[in-house]
């Protein structure tokens, strides 16, 4: 999230697509009703700032916004690509914007293509791509000029040359004419996307678009902002990186990135996605989105040189790729201690070089195919969060143990005895550790705006241990284990640092401190990461939130706020920079020195996230990200996107491994063919589970399965444990689905009856809403119709004791489909072929 919860209220429009934030995030929602109540927002007469909802399903968001459009689930990227063509023929770009702070004049290699849903560089066996073929075409003079310019910056000390010296810079064309620029690849791709063709691909009629669009146009302009908001309704798709890319790409061309009341803004979900995902709950990442290392990366120069970013243009920071190799250094004397040296590289051989995907599906396949031994699962349950839940069971049932820590019974501690299993056939040993809710606990919080947020322990644990507690000791015990019987390469395990006061409980506190960082030349705490080193002198267990905890003390206890707004909120902005802190370095919004024109000043002088004062020679408003003295008018200053090696936004980009630009694909299971490019209907690289395993084919057809169906949550259902709450269970006391009143006419279903909803991979019996939220959609000349799933039931919980139909017993992800996207291997959760029948 480019921005914060507060800075919404600063937006003219508010695009609100994949999310429905006055149900699920309620609280939060207070900033988009006062932007829509603020009469100096908006853009025309009348004031308050416009809010457009994109769903499929009518919502409590659509009941206050000024558009509601229904979208087919899925089409996102046909939507905003229809947005991008319009502001383009319609040139209400941000020209300056563009032209300086995008790659849009960077020239793309000769043999770049794209053509019948396939781009250049595609391998029909692998079912990849080569990225090399989406590459910017390099000047090699530049290059040249560029290293001496490098040297005379050091030498000048004004900073450290960028990574990725000796390669050669991209050719630019500063005037957007040259064919193969980006720009000019950028409008011949989004040309294809007419008013009329995002109507037959989404469902949305083509007047209504068009009556977004224009509303969007005006923010092209640089005294009005729009925010796009979105949550997983984008990300749970096969094609959901390119669904989030398309808007971002949408944002640049209108100058909305790095501005107050801009950005990109996801909503995370509740309470710690931010702070588990910084922290590298997902596989392929270290803490602060450092890389895995890979096979064959010998040393940390094989791994800098093939992780870090490298620069592309002269004036490109590059902070990334420059102070690569010191956070990765950081992290390694962090964990390993004195046993991490110069001598041994700093224990990189330590850290695992995994060969193959470990993403999420990719561990309950490896158990589907039994070459999985065991699973610990910590505060989540697979069997009601995964897709194909029927197929996840069977995996569990393969393992030789299973581990759950939790507060209280799971689908996934009780997998084996649910309805319809033989225990006897299942000998997956299972170990149920009662592990404490966060209500039992200090520690911190860190909200969708990236705020760090210090919390106290409502109340003890009773009959249960923290689970960082219980991985400690076992640590422990394996670590006493390998030194009384050996074992192969036990030297992480006796190499791992535990410099707490007592090593089997650790303090949150303590563990606060060491994320933080620390000097070991002085023993005291890191303020920035901007000090970290690469020589084995400093720490830091992520080096996103070094500055948290300084000397002065934990940051994120901070509680500075509105009692006195001009003390603590001088700007006027609602940044209030003493309320916690946020990463990095307190910054409020990311990317703010696109916030300002060339010179230095703000594009809305009403509404500045950075200036340059030329008096004091420095930038003043928000915690600047950017060197706080670089004069704007100096010629070797960097450009405003400072973690690129572009120095600039990415309207193409050769990171993303299923096209430099994003394209509409359907859903692997869809009632249409793709009207682009029927022959290549869905993502060429969608990761495709049970085809690379040689099982079954699990997905169905529109012939078997006509409707399309979307899952979400209920506002009443704060995650799975809450089907423990009484007062919670009672509003929501039992599951349904939400049926279009066109379906349950032509198929007799009234509210109230149960009915089964059946996909080719599973059923779900529960009862009928009948309900003109959900309607139906002309696309590609046939009328389609949602069924609405909400989440949460199954067999442990109130709701099942309760319920003598066993009607609670059922998991909305029997339904789901077991594949991923290409780029994370997110599961399509959102958009799926299910039939409807009453019972």
């Amino acid at each position: 999230m480019t921005n914060h919860w507060r800075d919404i209220q600063h937006a003219d429009v508010i695009i609100i697509n994949g999310a429905n934030p006055a149900e699920a995030h309620p609280v939060g929602f207070q900033w988009f009703l006062k932007a829509k109540l603020d009469p100096r927002r908006g853009i025309g007469r009348g004031g308050g700032a416009k809010m457009i909802h994109i769903d499929p399903r009518f919502t409590r968001t659509s009941a206050v916004s000024d558009v509601y459009a229904r979208i087919r689930t899925g089409t996102d990227t046909a939507f905003f690509g229809g947005l991008i063509n319009y502001v383009l023929e319609k040139n209400l770009i941000h020209h300056e914007y563009v032209k300086h702070y995008t790659n849009a004049s960077f020239l793309v290699k000769d043999g770049y293509g794209f053509s019948e849903g396939l781009f250049s560089g595609y391998d029909p066996v692998k079912r990849t791509y080569d990225t090399a073929t989406w590459a910017y075409e390099g000047d090699a003079p530049a290059q040249a000029a560029f290293e001496r310019t490098q040297k005379e910056i050091i030498a000048g000390g004004q900073g450290p040359a960028g990574a990725g010296a000796g390669v050669a810079l991209a050719k630019r064309d500063m005037q957007l004419e040259h064919p193969r620029s980006v720009f000019q690849l950028l409008r011949k791709h989004y040309a294809r996307y007419t008013p009329d063709m995002v109507a037959s691909i989404t469902g949305i009629p083509a007047d209504q678009f068009l009556e977004i669009a224009k509303i969007v146009g005006e923010t092209g302009r640089p005294d009005k902002v729009m925010t796009v908001v979105y949550a997983v309704g984008l990300t749970h798709h096969t094609t959901g990186g390119q669904l989030i890319r398309t808007a971002a790409l949408l944002q640049l061309l209108l100058g909305n990135m790095g501005r107050p009341g801009g950005g990109m803004n996801a909503e995370r979900g509740h309470a710690n996605i931010q702070g588990n995902t910084d922290n590298a709950i997902s596989w392929e990442i270290l803490p602060g989105y450092l890389r895995i290392p890979a096979p064959g990366q010998k040393n940390l120069d094989d791994y800098v040189t093939q992780s870090a970013p490298k620069k592309f243009d002269a004036n490109s920071w590059n902070f990334f790729g420059t102070n690569y190799r010191k956070f990765m250094v950081s992290l390694l004397k962090t964990w390993y201690g004195d046993t991490a040296t110069d001598k041994n590289e700093y224990a990189f051989d330590f850290i695992p070089k995994p060969a193959t995907n470990s993403s999420w599906i990719s561990i309950y396949d490896q158990a589907l195919k039994k070459k999985m031994e065991g699973v610990i699962l910590s505060g989540m349950t697979a069997t009601s969060i995964g897709p194909d839940a029927n197929q996840v069971m069977t995996a569990l049932g393969n393992l030789k143990w299973l581990a759950v820590m939790d507060p209280l019974p799971t689908t996934s501690s009780e997998f084996w005895r649910r309805p319809g299993a033989d225990p006897k056939s299942i000998q997956t040993e299972v170990f149920m550790i009662p592990t404490t809710h966060w209500i039992e606990k200090d520690g911190s919080f860190v909200n969708s705006g990236r705020w760090m947020q210090w919390k106290e322990a409502a109340m003890p644990p009773e009959g249960a241990r923290h689970d960082h507690w219980v991985l400690a000791e076992v640590f422990a015990r394996m670590k006493k284990l390998y030194a009384q019987q050996g074992g192969k390469f036990p030297e992480p395990l006796m190499a791992v640092t535990m410099n707490y006061k007592n090593p089997l409980k650790p303090e949150l506190d303590e563990i606060c401190q060491e994320i933080n960082g620390f000097d070991l030349t002085t023993g005291k705490r890191m303020a920035t990461f901007g000090a970290l080193k690469d020589d084995g002198t400093t720490t830091a267990g992520n080096w996103i939130y070094t500055g948290s905890y300084p000397e002065a003390g934990n940051l994120s206890k901070r509680r500075a706020g509105i009692q006195d707004p001009k003390k603590n909120d001088p700007t006027g902005m609602g940044f209030y920079h003493g309320w916690a802190w946020s990463w990095p370095l307190n910054r409020r919004v990311m990317y703010n020195r696109a916030s300002a024109d060339l010179n230095g000043k703000a594009w809305d002088p009403s509404r500045p996230g950075i200036e340059w004062d030329p008096t004091e020679k420095k930038w003043k408003g928000d915690v600047p990200d950017y060197p706080p003295t670089m004069d704007p008018k100096d010629p070797k200053r960097w450009g405003p996107f400072i973690m690129n090696g572009e120095g600039v936004g990415r309207l193409f980009s050769s990171s993303m491994l299923d096209g430099p630009l994003p394209e509409h694909y359907e859903p692997v299971e869809s009632p249409v063919e793709n009207p682009l490019h029927p022959k290549q209907s869905e993502s060429p690289v969608v990761f495709l589970y049970d085809k690379q395993a040689g099982r079954e084919n699990r997905f169905g057809t529109a012939k078997d399965y006509p409707y399309i169906a979307t899952s979400y949550r209920l506002t009443e259902h704060e995650h799975y444990v809450t089907q423990h709450v009484p007062a919670l269970v009672g509003l929501q006391p039992k599951p349904f689905v939400e049926i279009p009143e066109e379906v349950a006419k032509e198929k007799g279903i009234k509210n109230g009856d149960r009915v089964r909803v059946s996909s080719k991979r599973g059923k779900l019996e529960v009862l009928a809403v009948v309900t003109k939220r959900l309607g139906g959609l002309e696309v590609n000349g046939k009328k389609v119709y949602h069924i609405g799933i909400p989440i949460h039931w199954g067999y442990v919980g109130i709701a099942a004791d309760r319920d003598p139909t066993k009607g609670a017993n059922w998991l909305a992800n029997a339904l789901t489909p077991f594949v991923g996207d290409a780029n994370s291997r997110t599961p399509e959760f959102k958009a799926f072929l299910v039939n409807i029948e009453k019972i």
